[in-house]
């Protein structure tokens, strides 16, 4: 096979799009590990209790958390209440809005839609658009061309990902978003994944949500305080690092363009703190290999099908060991990517080889 040298735009409406659709990449189908279906069947048991267990502890943190702001708003002491309700509201508000979207969280309909929809607004995801749009990232994992969520694409905004360390940079966009569609449009690309029955849905939240937001400054207006806005708003910012320290070790300098979750996707030992916070979702292969199995269950569909996985990294350290040299070297060299060393390479499922990467270039 001849190399071909490619640049890469990651437009779902471009070049990508169709060399994907081309090379058999969209929608196509993936590795997975081999599990009893009886095994299967009971870890896809969902069940309404871990969830309302956690999502009390959870709504109690915030509240408590709160109100200790509230209470020595205007002294040092607010500080640290202000830290907990910031990392619960911009932080852990991310990993409740992707569970209750895949509607594993709860084993009941409704407890999920509201609490999806809590976490979406705390976050600045719209509901249908996030819906929809990891319902593709799902179908076609860091497949370039096809998934609209691929946070780190070659050669990466080294300063962009700094800059959402407090979401300054993803908030923009959200807000770009949000006034487009609250004038009744859509973007080309979501245009592509989002059905047009599910349209109007977008435009009435951004329309809710802008609404909300221009409520809470208008009150830090008349009460001179910006108290209002640290508890609706601001804490996306200011507590939202924890969002990027955890998503950028799912699949940040992995490959592309690969059916194999084993090679594009990381599983990370962490701490109970930090798995609960981000609701198991270290266990990111597993997720994306079985998406229908709960949160909760996925500590056990990790044991399961570990021997058949590449090593899990031992916490976030190792990982960013591996993340940081390789995101630097992809700066310089697009085309690199870390190679996960798997158990069984036979059994991999591989990509088209067959391409390089020069220096990407916007879509038009």
């Amino acid at each position: 096979m001849t190399t071909e040298t490619v640049q890469r735009d990651y437009s779902l409406v471009g070049r990508d799009t169709k060399r994907a659709e081309e090379n058999g990449l969209a929608a196509a189908q993936w590795y997975q590990c081999p599990i009893p279906r009886k095994e299967l069947k009971e870890l896809m048991k969902r069940s309404d209790g871990p969830a309302l267990r956690d999502t009390a502890i959870w709504f109690a943190a915030l509240f408590l958390s709160g109100l200790g702001g509230y209470y020595f708003w205007g002294t040092w002491w607010a500080v640290p209440f202000f830290l907990v309700y910031g990392v619960l509201y911009g932080s852990s508000s991310d990993s409740r809005w992707h569970e209750c979207g895949h509607g594993t969280a709860f084993k009941t309909r409704w407890m999920n839609d509201v609490v999806y929809h809590i976490a979406c607004f705390m976050i600045l995801r719209e509901p249908t658009v996030w819906r929809w749009s990891h319902t593709r990232h799902h179908t076609d994992t860091i497949i370039v061309g096809r998934d609209p969520e691929i946070a780190v694409p070659r050669p990466p905004d080294i300063l962009g990902l700094l800059l959402n360390v407090f979401a300054l940079k993803s908030t923009v966009a959200a807000f770009k978003k949000l006034f487009l569609h609250a004038v009744g449009k859509l973007t080309d690309e979501e245009l592509t994944y989002i059905p047009e029955m599910e349209r109007s849905k977008v435009y009435w939240v951004a329309r809710l949500y802008l609404a909300i937001f221009a409520a809470v400054a208008i009150w830090c207006v008349a009460i001179g305080s910006i108290l209002p806005a640290m508890f609706i708003g601001l804490p996306t910012l200011y507590g939202g690092f924890f969002t990027i320290i955890f998503g950028l070790t799912q699949h940040a300098g992995l490959d592309e363009d690969v059916l194999d979750h084993r090679l594009n996707s990381r599983t990370v030992y962490m701490n109970p703190v930090y798995r609960f916070l981000y609701l198991n979702m270290n266990y990111h292969v597993e997720h994306h290999m079985f998406p229908m199995v709960p949160y909760h269950a996925l500590p056990r569909l990790h044991a399961a099908i570990k021997d058949d996985c590449p090593t899990p990294y031992n916490g976030l350290r190792e990982a960013y060991a591996e993340i940081i040299p390789a995101l630097l070297r992809q700066v310089r060299e697009p085309g690199y990517f870390v190679k996960r060393q798997l158990p069984n390479p036979e059994k991999s499922v591989p990509h088209n080889h067959g391409t390089q990467f020069v220096q990407a270039v916007p879509a038009e």
